[in-house]
């Protein structure tokens, strides 16, 4: 992508090795993704200059269809390898252009007499010419940054139309629409098993201020704002990534019986304060406590919302009691985490919640969201969990009808379990009626509309859920899916490549190694399976080496691989779907089909797919296959 040189570039404590590709603090390495490395290194070379984005995204994504995000991702994570603080910058953001890196930057070159070249000796406007900082002497250097500069207005120009061409239509923003970020709120207390307070009121807020009145507010949802936790990124930064025109920031502190919160709302255009609070209250008052801070936001930023959910707000809030609502932000914590074992605590602590009086629909709807993912976390029977995730579900419902968490759970459920899709659609469709800033439930419904081969409408409601939630990782990994289940292969494969430099270790975008399978790269995909082995287990592992060979037509190697599939099945049972894809992989009808019926005796969740899955395109013209998708209401 670059080109090699025998140059290191030095900027204050910092050393970039292009030939190494590494980033040195000193002589301590900082980690970096592939994708991060080539922006910074890319920056780092236009030191002074304004890089465009087009430019940025077409240098290091080329001829990729990847989403604008992707980017803003990417330099949030160099912002994070370089400690940038609002005291020290190095990436300036120049608003609807791009990024500029502003540091002084010294190239080391092993070409003799050429060593030491600066290539930029102070930050520079954009009217001021690169050519001042460089050694007149160098006229060669000199016409080559002419040229540059020629070919960098050429890219301003026409790089917009390529963008255009080369991604996915965003969400138009409604006139008149404006989109809050709530910061993490800080922990004050001193101690840090208080994190889940200070994060519970975090997602609290947000689900508050979500209500307040969906078509004139939007809210960015968790996953995205916790991204800048500790991170003392600039004010404009965060707005512009997550395109948000107010940020409300704020602290807690926890003491005995008291709670003291500290809250302001900013104007991200200019970093003005629109107004600033301080709360102080009893512990057992902080819900309402919560309804007053949405209320003033609501006021300062002259909504006009409904007073009918304003009220419906504070009932439900009169009706908690602190203590539920403590061990509510507990199990909230750790399902957010999205681990097996973190899921099975976040029930615990619901569990808890849900057994105070009064009771409380959000600890029921928190108690039937993680009953009814912790299948596909742990590979444990549907029937095991679904039933209890419906039946707290429901209690949530009869609490509060108008909990769009609790709606959203319980299309979850009858999605996966009963497979009743007329009644999974109502349920999603009410969900967003009432709280269309849900970004989850734009996302499941998404991920529901895949199930059925409506494609066109999935996108729809994954742009809508991202652009609710821009940074998270799971809702862009479903993007990838839905493009990988469309059979769009080539932009599935870079969706989930950018998922996975971001974090090598996320689960669902594991499913890169299926895109591979598609378009024949077996190689490709046997070494993306062998780098998810940790993350998606032995049993996962194993399935797909399988089912890779059997594609790639190496039937020794596959039956081999079936063989350790099967050692591990009789230490502990796996989900039938497993073999079930290997035998498909191998050309084998009638064990393929036998095992989806033990799927079907199962109720495996993954049975979801069998509409949409390339997997299984062999079986489509089987009268049995036909018929199972009758059964699960796919035909």
């Amino acid at each position: 992508m670059f080109n090699a040189t025998h140059s290191l570039y030095q900027f204050g404590e910092f050393g970039l090795d292009p030939q190494a590709r590494v980033l040195r603090k000193g002589r301590e390495p900082v980690l970096l993704t592939p994708k991060a490395f080539d922006v910074l290194l890319l920056m780092v070379q236009n030191a002074g200059k304004t890089v465009s984005k087009d430019q940025l995204m077409e240098s290091v994504w080329p001829n990729s269809f990847v989403e604008e995000s992707n980017l803003t991702q990417t330099i949030f994570m160099v912002r994070r390898a370089l400690d940038e603080t609002s005291d020290r910058r190095y990436i300036m953001t120049v608003q609807g252009h791009g990024y500029r890196f502003v540091v002084p930057v010294t190239e080391e070159s092993s070409v003799g007499a050429e060593a030491h070249v600066p290539i930029v000796s102070a930050p520079m406007s954009d009217g001021q010419s690169v050519l001042s900082s460089v050694p007149r002497k160098n006229s060669t250097w000199r016409k080559a940054a002419i040229l540059g500069l020629i070919v960098g207005a050429f890219v301003l120009i026409a790089a917009p139309a390529f963008w255009r061409r080369h991604s996915t239509k965003a969400p138009a923003e409604q006139p008149g629409r404006i989109t809050l970020a709530v910061l993490p709120f800080q922990n004050l207390t001193g101690d840090a098993g208080q994190e889940y307070f200070s994060d519970g009121l975090t997602e609290e807020m947000i689900t508050q201020l979500g209500n307040l009145n969906p078509e004139r507010l939007g809210v960015i949802a968790r996953t995205s704002v916790m991204h800048y936790k500790d991170a003392h990124t600039p004010l404009d930064q965060i707005g512009r990534e997550l395109n948000a025109q107010y940020v409300l920031e704020g602290s807690v502190r926890r003491e005995q019986n008291r709670v003291r919160i500290t809250a302001q709302l900013i104007q991200v255009r200019d970093q003005t304060h629109v107004w600033a609070r301080e709360y102080d209250r009893q512990l057992d008052d902080l819900l309402g406590l919560e309804d007053d801070v949405a209320q003033e936001i609501a006021k300062e930023v002259r909504l006009t919302f409904d007073a009918r959910r304003e009220a419906g707000s504070q009932q439900a809030a009169q009706q908690e009691s602190f203590e539920g609502y403590d061990l509510y932000l507990k199990g909230l914590y750790f399902f957010n985490k999205r681990t097996p074992g973190d899921l099975e605590e976040a029930i615990h602590y619901f569990q808890q919640a849900v057994a105070k009086a009064p009771p409380s629909a959000r600890a029921y709807a928190g108690l039937a969201k993680g009953y009814a993912i912790l299948s596909a976390y742990h590979d444990q029977p549907e029937a095991e969990n679904m039933p209890k995730a419906r039946a707290a579900a429901e209690q949530a419902i009869r609490i509060d009808p108008n909990s769009s968490e609790a709606h959203t759970a319980l299309a979850l459920v009858v999605q996966n379990y009963d497979w009743d899709w007329q009644t999974s659609e109502k349920e999603y469709r009410r969900a967003i009626e009432l709280n269309p800033n849900d970004a989850t439930a734009h996302h499941w419904y998404a991920e529901h509309l895949m199930w059925l081969g409506r494609f066109d409408e999935a996108l729809e409601q994954s742009e809508r859920a991202h652009e609710l939630d821009p940074l998270s990782l799971i809702i862009a990994a479903d993007n990838g899916a839905i493009l990988y289940f469309s059979r769009k292969y080539d932009p599935s494969i870079e969706k989930l490549r950018s998922v996975l430099e971001m974090d090598p270790s996320f689960m669902r975008a594991h499913l890169l190694v299926a895109a591979y399978v598609e378009k024949g790269m077996f190689a490709e995909a046997m070494a993306s399976n062998d780098s998810a082995r940790a993350t998606i287990g032995e049993g996962a592992y194993w399935t797909w080496n399988a089912y890779i060979h059997a594609r790639a037509g190496q039937l020794t190697e596959a039956r081999a691989a079936m063989e350790r599939l099967n050692d591990i099945n009789n230490k502990a049972p796996v989900d039938p779907m497993a073999f079930a894809q290997v035998y498909a992989g191998l050309g084998d009808k009638d064990e393929a089909v036998a095992w989806l019926g033990k799927a079907y005796a199962r109720r495996s969740h993954g049975l979801t797919a069998l509409k949409v899955d390339p997997e299984y395109d062999l079986l489509r013209g089987d009268p049995r296959f036909r018929d199972l998708l009758r059964r699960v209401g796919l035909e």
